[in-house]
């Protein structure tokens, strides 16, 4: 059983290049099987048998029965259904459910076959419909799958050509690799015996006794991905723990520094004691790598990148204190984060409204003059990958304009206590690295695209590459 950073470092180390051709199949090795009901259910309304045909597909291995029932489910099921309406399905799937069913550690393989220049592929037995959306988020461009016949628009329920199952997933990409290297596939399933005999360095995800015999007789690597389950009761106890917590431990801090009258001793002390509370009630430990670099310089705008609904509880607890932020306005009308929020200083933009955002940010350039920090996602919204989603530049903006420096906080992890757009939390560990400060005193603010991009990458680089140890 190898590790995952054997498989990075052998990426690194290893042909660099587009004429070597890096396989992934898509259903248990990229993302991890759905529920086989219920799912729907998130999606769309109840009974609505074309979501369930489309996520119930996503299956961890499968047999040849199981195959045969979904392309009948599919005739009986997508005839006559517009494409455009299925693709759109598809992707409000793909960001209600599938999403949160991405292994990060898939999401860490490809993006280092992406850095060394492979030509990333994805391949499924399942259709453009399920496997496009999680190619776009993941920036893949090559997807190979079983293509469907349409006539005028409308889906016929029949494959066009032979389905990508066994032998037909391998030849498709056989046919499509011509003149090239197949150099890394990676797949989860017996079924894909003949897609994993194409690989010079082939990699079977979680395999069961059988398969872990079989990768051992031929020389394949294995690795070991963390189940993505879904929320158990448990974790919706902790979570409601959670959040009273939060209001209880906030009142704490409030009436904690109370005597001292002095509005940003009380705040931090409801930060400090709010965040506590509520971590140590959802069961989540911090570990936290370069925490001096969050203690100076002071003020400085600190930058997180965005994967949970609970980053508003992780970046508070790491800064401890004399930090402040920045929200959407929506958030100012929240009946938990509004006053919360407001107490400490959170200044509010429309993001709908550029020109009102601007006039917003304005007030926050005096607050870190008068030595107060700010912290923002630069991302603008929370990621459905692992991945780091493209800046905007506004952060930047300020700390130019205010003279201080930016600080990354990379969070990791987060994603995996709570799902993108999930208020339920899971127990378990997040990691933190703060790195070092950077200047941008230097920076033109007419011209900074490629200096944004560069921190962004440094984000990016540091998931890649977890620290230990940070100077």
């Amino acid at each position: 059983m190898g590790t995952l950073a054997d498989a990075t470092a052998a990426i690194r180390s290893g042909p660099q290049g587009p004429q070597v051709v890096a396989v992934f199949d898509f259903g248990g090795t990229v993302v991890d099987g759905l529920p086989r009901q219920g799912a729907a259910r998130k999606i769309l309304r109840p009974g609505d048998v074309r979501v369930a045909t489309l996520l119930g597909g996503i299956q961890r291995g499968g047999s040849d029965g199981d195959y045969g029932r979904f392309l009948q489910a599919v005739e009986r099921t997508w005839a006559g259904v517009p494409e455009t309406e299925l693709a759109g399905l598809g992707r409000r799937a793909f960001s209600k459910e599938v999403y949160g069913r991405l292994f990060p550690e898939a999401w860490q393989l490809v993006r280092a076959h992406q850095l060394a220049g492979h030509t990333v592929v994805l391949v499924s037995e399942l259709t453009w419909y399920q496997v496009q959306p999680a190619a776009e988020r993941l920036g893949i461009e090559a997807v190979l799958c079983t293509e469907l016949a349409v006539e005028d628009g409308i889906l016929t329920g029949h494959p066009r050509g032979v389905p990508l199952w066994r032998a037909g997933k391998a030849a498709a990409v056989v046919e499509f690799a011509a003149g090239r290297e197949i150099g890394y596939v990676y797949a989860d399933s017996v079924t894909d015996l003949p897609l994993l005999a194409l690989g010079e360095r082939s990699t079977v995800i979680d395999p069961d006794p059988t398969l872990a015999e079989i990768a051992a007789d031929n020389g394949w690597h294995t690795l070991t991905f963390r189940l993505r389950r879904a929320p158990r009761p448990l974790d919706y106890l902790r979570t409601i723990a959670g959040f009273v917590g939060l209001v209880g431990g906030a009142l704490v801090g409030v009436l904690r520094k109370s005597y001292t009258r002095d509005r940003q001793a009380m705040a931090d002390a409801l930060m400090h004691d709010a965040t506590t509370a509520t971590l140590r009630a959802i069961d989540v430990r911090l570990r936290v790598v370069g925490a001096e670099n969050a203690r100076a310089p002071r003020p400085a705008v600190f930058l997180f990148n965005h994967q949970s609904q609970f980053d508003v509880i992780i970046v508070p607890k790491v800064l401890d204190g004399a930090v402040t932020g920045i929200g959407k306005k929506e958030l100012a009308n929240h009946p938990l984060f509004g006053p919360l929020m407001r107490f400490v200083g959170v200044t509010f933009i429309d993001r709908s409204d550029t020109e009102r955002a601007k006039a917003a940010l304005a007030p926050v350039v005096s607050t870190l003059r008068e030595g107060l920090s700010i912290a923002v996602a630069p991302e603008g919204t929370r990621s459905f990958t692992p991945g780091v989603a493209p800046f905007k530049k506004g952060a930047f903006h300020i700390a130019i304009q205010a003279g201080v420096p930016v600080i990354p906080v990379v969070l990791r992890n987060a994603g995996e206590i709570a799902w993108r757009d999930s208020a339920i939390a899971r127990s378990g560990v997040v990691d933190v690295a703060i790195l070092p400060p950077i200047d941008v005193s230097g920076w033109d603010p007419a011209n900074m695209d490629a200096e944004v991009e560069g921190v962004r990458a440094l984000f990016e680089e540091t998931l890649l590459h977890w620290p230990s140890d940070i100077p």
